[in-house]
This record gives C-alpha cells, structure tokens and sequence, in this order.
C-alpha cells in the first residue's frame, strides 16, 4: 500500500513587514514571529518599504523610527493616509517625542530599545488580535448615543452626521468607553483592557495621546469634550 503523501504545511495566515536597518534586528524578530506563524517580509530602510508598501499590503508593520531614507514616522504617515494598518513602532529610549509623534500620528503600540525579540512578538499577537474583525458567530451590536454612532461589528464610527476613521486602538478605546457610560476608568485599567498589557510595561501618556486624538477627531469643542470627560486624578468616563 503505498503511504499517504504528508500533508503541506499550513500556510501562514498574516504578513508582517519588519522595517530596520540592523540586520541581526530584523532577522531575530523574524525568527520569533515565523515561529508564531506568520510570513515576514523584510525591509532594510525606509525606501525599500515603501517600494514594497506600493504593491501590498500586510496585516501589520514592525518599524524603526530611525531609518536611512525615509524615517519611520513618514512611514506611518503614509500608512494612515492609505488606511488602517496596525503598525508598532520600535524606538530607541531617548527618542520620547518620537514615540509621542508615533502615537498621535496612529500608531498602535510603540516597543523601547533594547527590547527582547519575545516582547516584540507579544506585542504583535496582541495588536492582531485586538484590530481582528468580529467573529460571524457573535454579538454585534451597535453602540448609539445620538450623535454618534458605533457599528461595533463594522467597526465603523459616525459622529454628528459624518464617518470618522480610527486606527485600531482609537477604535477600541471608543467602544470601551461608549460601551459603559458613566463609568469611570483609569489609565491603568485602559491600558490592561484595551492595550492587554501590563501597566508597568507601558507609559500612560499612551492613553493620554488617544484620548486627546479621540477628541480631535469627535468632539465639537476638542478643548471643552462633551463625550470624552476627563475625571482628574483617576482617569476618563464617557457621558452620553
């Protein structure tokens, strides 16, 4: 009898481009995120992303702020410019504005230099699985506060008549609010629930920054927000 032909192996189910220009960076970060499944393409500078960027499309973007050509935040400029894309930002520790500019231009999630190849791959599973689309199987409600209006299914938000695009994070940190009214959350507990991290391992201004790009993006009176209220010294509620 003649033996079954093994099966092919199982294709990955997401492509992450890693953008930076050290070699052993980008070939150990490689290794931990091949061995999570997922297809890595590598990029060694700015204008090879780009390039690469112009003809496809990952699931995600691993990108070094500092790169020759073309630096990492015009990447992620263009990124958001074209769509939604989640996109970690790797920074080196002194580089505070950096980081800062990163998340108020949209970026997901930011990693400090010098990082281990598993934290970075953590990062990666946490930000695919919190941009992930809504299973078919559930719930998919829609949260309706007048004049704004979230499709939690679509992931689509609609505020004072007209759609507003969210990266991934901005949408998530919507629907948790909205989804509770009233009640107050601090930027710890933003940052367990909405970022699924440890808050020793993340700066708060991370909630301060898209609290601020939420407001820019819904509020009538960013300086005076009606939705998004800040309650000083513990953190931030949602007043419908």
């Amino acid at each position: 009898m003649t033996s079954p032909a093994p099966a092919a192996p199982a294709r990955p189910t997401t492509t992450v481009l890693v953008v930076d220009d050290e070699p052993m960076v980008r070939e150990v970060v490689a290794r931990y995120l091949e061995l999570d499944g997922h297809e890595v393409v590598e990029a060694g500078n700015g204008d090879g992303a780009l390039a690469w960027l112009a003809a496809n499309r990952p699931d995600l973007v691993v990108l070094d702020v500092m790169l020759p050509g073309t630096d990492g935040l015009t990447i992620l400029r263009r990124l958001r410019e074209d769509g939604d894309v989640p996109v970690i930002l790797l920074t080196a520790r002194t580089e505070e504005v950096d980081r800062i500019a990163g998340l108020e231009m949209g970026a997901d999630d930011y990693v400090v230099k010098p990082f281990s190849a598993r934290e970075v791959a953590a990062r990666v599973r946490t930000v695919l699985r919190r941009s992930a689309t809504t299973g078919a199987d559930a719930p998919t409600p829609t949260i309706d506060h007048g004049e704004l209006v979230i499709d939690v299914a679509a992931r689509t938000v609609v505020a004072h008549g007209e759609p507003v695009a969210l990266t991934a994070k901005e949408f998530d940190l919507l629907a948790l609010l909205a989804g509770s009214p009233r009640q107050v959350f601090s930027r710890r507990q933003l940052l367990e629930q909405v970022w699924d991290s440890a808050p020793e391992f993340q700066d708060p201004a991370t909630v301060t920054v898209h609290v601020g790009r939420l407001r820019q993006k819904l509020e009538r009176d960013p300086d005076h927000p009606a939705w998004i209220v800040t309650v000083w010294g513990v953190g931030y509620r949602f007043e419908p």
